[in-house]
């Protein structure tokens, strides 16, 4: 038993090889399944070396195995191919490496290929990647479109020649990139990620030919289809033919049938387009001229109205109604002076009548001291005293004596 490691008592490289071996060692053998992403047969060794990969976390193993393995018969081993290995972890001490040992190796039918698909199918879709509402419209007439194809491939020319017969003026920003083999998901998501950064790319279009279940394998692979919902920019999927249908046709924004049909969906027609601008024009034309002439029936129909075609007949008819008014006016006015005066007379006499004028006009006098205080008690005046006595016929001076009223008899 070896005493634990310690800050004072360090174990050296060896031994911490010899320990991680040892732990290897002890988990025995275990079934992996993967994709064979190198195979190598050297010469007439009785070694086989492989690596084997896993699409959906780009993780790789090397496997080493006889050759009798890989030989067996009915097994047709070839780089891309989907297997089952039965493997020994290895850890070789030497150089600090991992590694399998294979003692069995099965291929993948496409039974199992499309249960696997389907199964990472439910995963994507229970975590709502292919969701309707994650759909993104497509832009009406894009100045630049970026296409990730194979280099010469007849799904390019298909996007690239029919889309400038429909839309001369487009442009285009390929990426050519590996569409089959072990190696083709990484590829199309290099080229995704290179065209999504550009800002002038307005729409990416991924397109490929037809082919067999298993050349279409990496347009099912788990890390593309999550770079397809990462993607800020709108993808269109053309992969295979119309039948065949792979997991990037679920998350794109639009699934075209084929490169021809994405060409057809990415771009408009310029001579329909043309033809329908003609078509509004000529609607417009006709609405203008329909909402003119009913405006001009209008304008005619107000023209010929009395009041605007002769304006000055109201005036003659409104000249009796003024002159019946102004006359009656001056009847309400008159009336009212008339009334007014009789009203003035009426109290002139009335006043004239309860003046004092009046009343010294019938005979009374006005008697008043000489500071103006009238007289009306007899006793409040002294003998001699010298008052002023008023009548209708002016003032009299007065003094007051007493005797001549004792001598009458």
């Amino acid at each position: 038993m070896t005493a634990p490691s310690s800050a004072e008592a360090p174990w050296p490289v060896r031994t911490v090889a010899r320990k991680v071996a040892e732990w290897i060692g002890r988990l025995g053998e275990v079934w992996v399944e993967g994709q064979v992403a190198q195979l190598s047969r050297r010469g007439v060794s009785s070694t086989v070396f492989l690596t084997l990969r896993d699409p959906a976390a780009d993780l790789s193993i090397p496997v080493t195995c006889a050759r009798d393995v890989v030989d067996r018969p009915g097994l047709e081993l070839a780089e891309g191919a989907r297997v089952v290995v039965r493997a020994r972890p290895d850890y070789y001490i030497a150089r600090g490496s991992f590694s399998l040992r294979a003692t069995e190796i099965r291929a993948v039918g496409l039974g199992e290929l499309l249960a696997r698909i389907e199964r990472i199918r439910r995963l994507l879709a229970a975590e709502g990647l292919f969701d309707a509402a994650r759909k993104r419209p497509l832009p009406f007439a894009p100045a630049v479109v970026g296409v990730i194809t194979g280099r010469d491939s007849a799904a390019e020319r298909d996007v690239v020649v029919t889309a400038r017969r429909r839309w001369p003026a487009i442009r285009f920003a390929v990426h050519h990139s590996l569409v089959q083999g072990p190696m083709a998901a990484a590829s199309v998501i290099e080229g995704l990620e290179k065209l999504d950064r550009d800002p002038a790319v307005e729409v990416i279009v991924i397109a490929r030919g037809g082919g067999s279940v298993e050349d279409l394998l990496p347009f099912s692979d788990e890390g593309l289809v999550r770079a397809i919902a990462a993607c800020r920019t709108p993808v269109v999927t053309a992969v295979g033919h119309e039948t065949d249908t792979t997991l990037v046709d679920h998350v794109a924004d639009v699934r075209a049938a084929t490169p021809t049909d994405a060409a057809h969906r990415i771009v408009p027609e310029i001579g329909e387009q043309r033809r329908l601008v003609e078509s509004m024009r000529a609607r417009a034309r006709q609405v203008l001229a329909a909402r003119l002439e009913q405006q001009e029936r209008w304008l005619e129909s107000v023209r010929s109205r009395p009041a605007l075609a002769a304006p000055e007949r109201m005036l003659h008819g409104r000249q009796d109604d003024v002159t019946q008014l102004r006359d009656r006016a001056l009847r309400t006015v008159t009336h009212r002076i008339e009334g007014a005066e009789r009203d003035l007379e009426h109290a002139r006499a009335r006043v004239a009548a309860l003046s004092p004028a009046a009343t010294l006009e019938r005979g009374y006098a006005v008697v008043q001291r000489a500071d103006g205080e009238l007289v009306r008690d007899p006793d409040a005046v002294a003998d001699g005293e010298r008052l002023r006595v008023r009548v209708a016929g002016g003032r009299l001076p007065v003094r007051v004596d007493r005797t001549s009223d004792e001598e009458e008899p």
